[in-house]
């Protein structure tokens, strides 16, 4: 049996230079941090006296024979690439719900194949893995994501990747110090909407759009090396608020689905309320916002926002990594 533990993450700024149809233009960036909030993954051999060669247990539960019977596509591809002979049990977790706009979907993809490697005595790279969940995401799904998260979820910690136009992912590390990633936590703010976070639909419509949009995400783009040199030099909360804010109007303009009207009046109300700047994490459309706040002034943005649920979230230093093994 092994069991994995992939975090989820954030992104500052820089995402949607991530997908193929614009870094095979120009070449896109993005910086990110994983965050302590994790997906976990088990992964052992089965018994063939419970009556099905594949058990797996997510929000559903599937017992099948044959690996093409699964209709969890990640696990039905994933298994796939493997020559599997023994029989599967497999299950999985999560701090925090899917379609949050924290890269669930890679972070499972990231955690399975980790499993799965380890069960059959291989020992997979960070880069190895997250090519691999990219490519299962990316090519064999046709999903229209970029490969951010699959890198975030592979190598943890805070960085900033570079996605090239030949297909290479450079992964530069952002390195602050403990002192200033808890600076940097201790301003951020995290709520819950409530609404459902459907990447795909926005991510289709932006994708089909970039053509018309390559000025704006050029200047997205740009922002991801502003904001390492802002990081790394000193921490102007203020300055970091107003980039992070400037990056979210930009990327309202991709898709007529990134925000909405309930959007705009919450993220309103958190700015007039004491909030620096902020942003929906994810391509848009739901999931969970992130608001850079001064400490004197949390207080007044929670009540500005007190219908929307909010939830902790500190620095995650690791990648995806085995937590038991036996």
């Amino acid at each position: 049996m092994v069991i994995t533990r992939t975090p989820l993450r954030i992104s500052f700024t820089g995402s949607g230079t991530d997908l193929p149809a614009y870094y095979e233009r120009d070449f896109g960036a993005v910086l990110s941090t994983t965050v302590d909030k994790y997906l976990y993954v088990t992964v052992k051999t089965h018994s063939p006296l419970f009556g099905e060669a594949i058990r797996l247990n997510y929000s559903e539960s599937e017992r099948v024979q044959q690996v093409d019977q699964l209709k969890h596509p990640i696990a039905r591809e994933t298994l796939r690439l493997f020559d599997i002979r023994e029989h599967l049990y497999i299950s999985t977790v999560a701090d925090l719900p899917g379609f949050s706009g924290l890269g669930s979907s890679s972070s499972f993809a990231v955690g399975l194949l980790h499993a799965v490697h380890l069960l059959l005595g291989q020992r997979p790279t960070p880069a190895q893995l997250a090519e691999e969940a990219a490519r299962i995401e990316i090519e064999i799904l046709r999903r229209p994501i970029g490969k951010q998260d699959h890198y975030a979820a592979a190598f943890g910690g805070m960085n900033l990747f570079r996605f090239n136009k030949d297909g290479k992912t450079d992964v530069i590390p952002v390195r602050l110090g403990r002192k200033k990633q808890e600076a940097l936590f201790d301003h951020l703010l995290f709520f819950h909407t409530g609404l459902s976070h459907d990447s795909g639909s926005v991510l289709s419509e932006q994708q089909a759009k970039i053509g018309a949009r390559l000025e704006v995400l050029a200047s997205m783009r740009d922002q991801v090396f502003t904001l390492r040199e802002m990081l790394e030099k000193g921490m102007d909360f203020e300055a970091l608020g107003r980039l992070i804010d400037e990056g979210w109007r930009m990327k309202r303009r991709l898709a007529s689905t990134v925000s909405n009207g309930h959007i705009d009046q919450w993220y309103e109300r958190g700015l007039n309320a004491g909030a620096y700047g902020g942003k929906l994490l994810g391509a848009g459309g739901g999931g969970f916002f992130m608001f850079v706040v001064p400490p004197m002034r949390q207080e007044s943005v929670r009540a500005a926002l007190s219908e929307l649920t909010e939830v902790p979230m500190g620095y995650g230093d690791d990648g995806s990594k085995v937590i038991f093994s036996c």
